[in-house]
């Protein structure tokens, strides 16, 4: 049953009621066209070109073999990859400004994608090329800068401003550490490091893709149950407080799964910059909410992603890793915010 108010829409699935804004509502339904109607063409786009319709009826399991073996073996997990890791980095980023209150706050500005770049350079440093443990030196790399920021930062309590400066300073150091760490190995493992630091999406296979949906859905369930606190959070401490929420415990609920969900992503695809970081103030705006929505961040880093990774490939006169978008643009992005919190706090 739905009943229809003048700014929210009441859904009711037996004795459980839920409201939804309907400008939330609407955003939602949108995002989605889009980011379905980018898969379309990211799926027919290529030196096989195909329709839309040879696209869908591949995916139904129709049409020519090698229209099906184009779309479902070769072009699906990268499309399938973009749009999972790009909805996993936008709620990350949503969680990180949330828990900071601060819309500049984002694991590309805190160094965790740096740290985990770190972890992956110390691997490769020992010649050891397995991709598994590339994948976990990365993850450890990213966690380790994670509990480094956490413990500079906290000193009687965490504050957004504190975290954010401690994040940029230990960004800086990893920063210059891997540029060293570049310099000691082998030029052919150099390039593949670096490009891979840019943040790619070249190489994803299907295992890869349904290795990050398996880390990636028990983080978002666990979300379920932290986003009612997080929302309480807005209200500040006190009347959190008061509610019933334990603040400082919810908090590092939150950090905890967003460095999770970061290293996933940056553990497949390397450090992408800007989608965490611009996707829950995009989605924000879009729907005019009071809060950073995460299904409404998750839309948004999912298409953001697969946009870029589009725009890579096929509109650049070079093929580019899908990270040297993202950070050109996200370059641009960073300026405007700033120019926006100086304006706002003048």
């Amino acid at each position: 049953m739905m009943d229809v108010g003048y700014h929210r829409l009441l859904l009711r699935i037996g004795a459980v009621s839920l409201p939804v804004r309907r400008r939330s509502l609407i955003t939602a339904a949108l995002l989605a066209a889009v980011l379905a109607a980018l898969a379309v063409l990211s799926l027919g786009l290529g030196t096989y070109p195909l329709s839309p319709r040879q696209v869908i009826l591949a995916l139904a399991g129709q049409g020519g073999a090698l229209d099906r073996t184009v779309v479902l073996q070769w072009r699906l997990p990268r499309t399938l990859a973009a749009v999972l890791l790009g909805a996993v980095l936008g709620v990350a980023g949503a969680l990180f400004q949330t828990v900071t209150r601060n819309p500049l706050a984002g694991p590309d500005v805190l160094g965790l994608a740096n740290g985990a770049f770190t972890g992956m350079l110390l691997v490769v440093a020992t010649g050891t090329g397995d991709w598994t443990l590339l994948t976990l030196g990365a993850v450890l790399g990213g966690t380790t800068a994670a509990a480094l920021i956490w413990l500079l930062a906290h000193r009687q309590g965490i504050t957004g401003f504190r975290l954010i400066i401690v994040g940029i300073g230990v960004s800086a150091l990893l920063s210059s550490t891997n540029t060293w760490l570049l310099l000691q190995v082998e030029l052919e493992t150099a390039m593949f490091a670096s490009a891979w630091g840019a943040g790619s999406l070249n190489g994803v296979t299907a295992t890869a893709v349904r290795g990050a949906a398996v880390c990636a859905i028990p983080l978002l369930a666990v979300l379920a149950t932290l986003g009612p606190r997080l929302r309480q959070l807005d209200l500040g401490d006190d009347v959190a407080t008061a509610t019933g929420a334990r603040p400082a415990g919810v908090r590092r609920g939150a950090l905890a799964v967003a460095v999770a969900l970061v290293s996933v992503a940056t553990a497949v695809i390397g450090p992408v910059a800007f989608i965490a970081l611009a996707a829950p103030q995009i989605a924000r705006r879009a729907a005019r909410t009071p809060h950073l929505s995460l299904g409404l961040s998750a839309l948004v880093g999912g298409a953001l992603l697969l946009a870029s990774d589009l725009i890579a490939q096929h509109v650049l006169p070079v093929t580019l890793p899908v990270g040297v978008v993202t950070v050109s643009v996200g370059g641009a992005y960073l300026v405007t915010m700033i120019i926006r919190e100086i304006r706002r706090y003048a």
